[in-house]
């Protein structure tokens, strides 16, 4: 059945590559079976510039120019192996002015790992507004370099983008400056539901009917309101919340201790299933040390949870550590499904996939009829997880897995 129940036909849904698996899946699930490549056209000059131009008929001499009149152009924007971002943030800029030129009257990129959220704020302490004081060290790691992510909302808006879309982006300061370009027509999904649909459903964690034995970590102050809706969203009401801290010492050395705001301390936590929450990973050592600092709690299981998962090989070669018990991530970086990206860690690698629940808060955000899933995502688990049961984890769904709370 398709996702969406009475899909308007002035949708339309394409990419900034013609075959990208997660454009495709977003636009089936809105009910659109066209193939991008037979919405866009991706011409690429000699000279290696970039022209897409939007197929339409041939013989159709009334309409030029106007061919998307009174119609809403979703771009489907995410990472590729065969492109960097910087092609692919071009190429979203040169789609969206195309679409606008040819009459479409909304532009939406939906980009779940916004670009250059990294470079979210510069040398000056007027650029980024920040949820803290900005010392001259803060100020110092921007030194010679641009606000990029200033620029890109900028130019994004430019181009003709109305909206934007992204998933539990890690910035204060780029959230404040894409609501602030886009007069708040910046979407920020947090994947709460999808989260604790999973953490409620499957095997992935042992602890009692309300909650006993299950400890919710935040890694540090930042992440704290995160996991504490994760937390409510749960309802589990004899689950417990700790916060760690950490100082870095440098780019790549941290000490991780519990932080003195945790709610809970390490007393009476002993065999308990804890379950870390974050927004993304790259190099993996943060991470890897907190797990081993909560293995003060001796603790029968450790997941972490990340919604962006940067499959570096630094990272993958920290995260085989044991004292990672299981890695949740989602399809943000949908390169992760691949099992040689996923490498040695396939055997503790669960990834979520959110185009149908996306493609749900889309049609939501742009006032669409939908049918509602209470589980709005699929599943991705290697075989060789120790977890894997071929008649479950085969099926979309999650009816054979225990009863929803």
């Amino acid at each position: 059945m398709n996702f969406l129940t009475n899909q308007s036909s002035n949708l339309v849904v394409v990419s900034n590559t013609s075959d990208n698996p997660f454009a495709i899946d977003i636009a089936y699930a809105m009910g659109q079976h066209e193939d991008i490549a037979d919405l866009i056209s991706m011409k690429t000059f000699m000279n290696s510039e970039f022209c897409p131009r939007f197929i339409s008929d041939e013989l159709d001499m009334d309409s030029i120019g106007q061919t998307l009149t009174g119609k809403t152009v979703v771009i489907v924007s995410t990472s590729s192996h065969t492109k960097s971002r910087q092609e692919l943030a071009m190429a979203n800029l040169v789609i969206a002015r195309t679409a606008k030129e040819n009459g479409a009257g909304r532009v939406v990129l939906v980009e779940p790992d916004l670009f250059y959220s990294a470079q979210d704020r510069g040398a000056h302490k007027n650029l980024g507004e920040t949820n803290f004081e900005r010392d001259v060290n803060d100020i110092k790691k921007f030194d010679g370099q641009a606000f990029t992510a200033k620029l890109y909302a900028q130019l994004l808006k430019f181009s003709g983008v109305d909206t934007v879309l992204t998933i539990h982006n890690h910035s204060y300061s780029v959230q404040r400056i894409f609501a602030d370009i886009f007069e708040g027509d910046f979407h920020n999904l947090i994947p709460y539901q999808i989260y604790a649909h999973y953490l409620l459903n499957s095997n992935i964690l042992n602890y009692g009917p309300d909650g006993e034995g299950l400890v919710l970590c935040a890694p540090d102050k930042g992440a704290r309101d995160f996991v504490k809706e994760m937390f409510n969203a749960l309802g589990l009401s004899k689950a417990k919340f700790i916060m760690l801290d950490k100082e870095r010492s440098n780019e790549r050395k941290v000490d991780i201790t519990l932080h003195k705001e945790s709610e809970h301390t390490f007393e009476d936590l002993d065999g308990c299933s804890i379950v870390l929450f974050d927004d993304m990973v790259r190099t993996g050592s943060t991470v890897v040390k907190s797990c081993q600092f909560l293995q003060k709690i001796n603790p029968e299981r450790m997941v972490f949870a990340v919604s962006h998962f940067y499959a570096s090989d630094e990272g993958r070669e920290r995260m085989v550590h044991p004292a990672i018990g299981e890695i949740l991530t989602l399809n943000t970086l949908p390169t992760i499904l691949n099992r040689d990206e996923q490498g040695r860690l396939r055997k503790k690698l669960v990834v979520l996939k959110v185009e149908k629940w996306l493609a749900q808060e889309l049609s939501n955000i742009l006032d669409l009829p939908y049918h509602s899933e209470a589980n709005p995502y699929k599943i991705d688990m290697s075989s060789k997880n120790p977890r894997f049961q071929r008649k479950i984890w085969h099926s979309e769904e999650l009816s054979d897995l225990k009863k929803d709370k």
